[in-house]
């Protein structure tokens, strides 16, 4: 009976080993370079940050979909099937397998590349600040939120902001955070807090999408002298995937040269010259050390 009893868990064991390795064959096996043109279809996560990567009816839009659509079709893959997530979720979702690349713009820092293999820049932006109209308490930088420790900023969860306010002397008591844009944009107009901000055109579109004439986005606001502004945007991969990063990466640059990039990004409402980045001029390993 004992002999039996250990037969039976050790073949259950062999089945279970079994099933674990054969799903991580498959993952790693179907995020490759091959089986994704054999498949025809790359799995791409994103987060609804217009005018990055946004769902419109049911269609995935945006400069960094765009611009990532063009280079799979260089690499012989048409199809892109799109999976929305919260943003603090991208990175860990590509860790997992969840993903084959995800692109939102999402900006390249020392601190992301540790977890995720990122492109060479498709774009560069600066930051926007959106607050009540008639910006009752004259907030024209980050320094003005942090001379005044009354007020409040909210911030999508995850994003570069939150950092970039703490190094212009914003206490974290004073910043809050939701899940997405529009949250944020509910949170100034509730009076949860006094000002929300993120990149440029992100919240500027936003408040236009929003068609409110409760908020107003700062014309004046004065960018912050922080390192990583102006942020550098791109694709980033699985550290496990750098193969399909590198051919993205190649198909990548031919498009800059080409001039397709540039005319992605204005069809985008983005400058083909201030967003533009030129290869070589800024690369992603020097954003990954540090160094710009």
């Amino acid at each position: 009976m004992k002999k039996l009893l250990v037969t039976v868990l050790f073949g259950s064991m062999l089945v279970f080993l079994a099933a674990c390795g054969s799903d991580e064959d498959t993952a790693n096996a179907g995020s490759s370079l091959e089986q994704l043109q054999e498949a025809g279809t790359v799995t791409i996560g994103f987060a609804n940050e217009a005018p990055y990567a946004y769902e419109e009816n049911g269609e995935l839009k945006g400069a960094s979909v765009d611009i990532a659509g063009a280079v799979f079709e260089e690499l012989g893959i048409e199809n892109m099937n799109s999976q929305l997530s919260d943003w603090a979720q991208l990175i860990p979702g590509v860790q997992a397998g969840q993903f084959d690349v995800i692109t939102a713009g999402m900006a390249i820092n020392p601190d992301r590349c540790e977890n995720a293999a990122f492109s060479e820049p498709t774009m560069q932006y600066g930051e926007g600040l959106i607050v009540e109209a008639g910006n009752p308490l004259g907030l024209e930088s980050y320094e003005d939120i942090a001379d005044n420790p009354d007020v409040t900023v909210v911030v999508m969860e995850g994003a570069t902001e939150i950092e970039f306010l703490k190094s212009e002397g914003v206490s974290e008591d004073q910043i809050q955070t939701a899940s997405d844009i529009p949250a944020t944009f509910s949170a100034v107009q509730s009076g949860r807090a006094d000002a929300t901000t993120g990149t440029e055109m992100t919240v500027k579109m936003a408040l236009e999408s929003a068609d409110t004439d409760a908020l107003e986005f700062v014309e004046s606001f004065e960018q912050p002298d922080v390192e990583g502004v102006p942020s550098y945007g791109g694709a980033a991969f699985s550290l496990e995937n750098t193969e399909l990063r590198d051919a993205y990466n190649e198909k990548l640059a031919e498009l800059k040269e080409d001039g397709t990039v540039a005319e992605l990004l204005e069809a985008n409402g983005f400058s083909g010259e201030s967003n533009f980045v030129p290869v070589g001029e800024v690369t992603t390993e020097q954003l990954c050390n540090g160094e710009i």
